[in-house]
């Protein structure tokens, strides 16, 4: 049994490289006698079900090999459930904002031109409601079997599905996609992750993102174009250390326009509810500061699952 781990599509395992080891393979369930489910053999089990692990099921698929899928949550991944996408819908609203506002005085009168955050929540989810129903039918279309539930290896190339039963394969590809990291601080309870955040019934007026990673940035200035007061705190020197340095400080100073504070060399010390809002203590240097905010946000790094 190959087991490969996937954070792209283009790691997906070569049809070629097959292990010498062989089972039955099979695409229904075996029934044994007794009426007992039978362990069912393929020879690649992918463990999630976002857009690397559809990509690499289709292409095994299609070259003739017995696959399947499983996912214990909906079909999608965070790229077109909980991420990119909806993102995009969103960012747009924003890109339009943006626009009138920059042709002000210069043939366009943005007047009260504004975003209705709970109207473009809902239109973003008219897209992605239907993502897992349509990424199923499309696997199904190609031959994958399909299979919903929490996954444990029982064995070297044995898996255990709830609900399911045991599923035997050549190959494992693991493409379960990552997770906001944990902030070992206390009160980190009250932090909101950026799929909340994409679902909030409507946006409050003080937001505070913590990290200043590509998560905060984005919904940060998506935020303050649709009115709320925005900062951000970062341990370090410099944000989103991954982009060349001087495009990042036209961001900044473009974010300060638009009304994103961005406060540098800043740690996340604690967070405590304080009526209906958070009261943030954080650490510049050997000052520390009371910070209040409607919502704090976690916009730092994410670690696999």
């Amino acid at each position: 049994m190959r087991a490969i781990a996937v954070s792209s599509a283009h790691s997906a395992p070569s049809p070629a490289r097959r292990s010498r080891k062989r089972v039955p393979i099979a695409r229904a369930p075996h029934v044994a006698e007794g009426g007992e489910m039978s362990t069912r053999n393929f020879d690649l089990i992918v463990l999630g079900v976002g857009m690397a692990a559809v990509n690499a099921a289709n292409k095994c698929a299609s070259a003739g090999w017995s696959v399947a899928v499983v996912d214990e949550l909906p079909y999608g991944g965070t790229c077109a459930l909980r991420g990119c996408d909806p993102k995009k819908m969103l960012r747009r609203g924003a890109e339009i904002i943006d626009a009138a506002r920059l042709m002000h005085g210069k043939g366009i009168e943005p007047n009260d031109i504004a975003i209705n955050w709970p109207d473009l929540v809902a239109f973003t989810q008219t897209f992605t409601d239907k993502m897992p129903g349509r990424i199923e039918n499309g696997l199904e279309s190609n031959g994958v079997t399909t299979l919903h539930g929490k996954a444990r290896f029982v064995g070297e190339d044995t898996v255990e599905i709830d609900g399911e039963g045991q599923f035997q394969a050549n190959h494992f590809l693991i493409a379960t996609g990552a997770k906001p990291r944990t902030i070992d601080v206390p009160g980190s309870e009250h932090l909101t992750d950026s799929t909340e955040f994409m679902r909030l019934d409507a946006l409050p007026e003080r937001i505070l993102f913590i990290g200043g990673g590509f998560i905060s940035f984005e919904f940060g200035h998506i935020a303050a174009r649709a009115g709320s007061e925005v900062c951000m705190i970062d341990r370090g020197e410099r944000p989103l250390k991954g982009f060349d340095a001087d495009l990042v400080e036209r961001l900044v100073a473009r974010g300060e326009e638009v009304g994103v504070q961005l406060r540098r060399r800043t740690s996340l010390k604690s967070i405590k509810k304080d009526g209906t809002d958070f009261l943030v203590t954080v650490e510049t240097g050997s000052e520390t500061k009371d910070l209040r905010a409607d919502l704090v946000v976690q916009g730092g790094p994410r670690r696999g699952n």
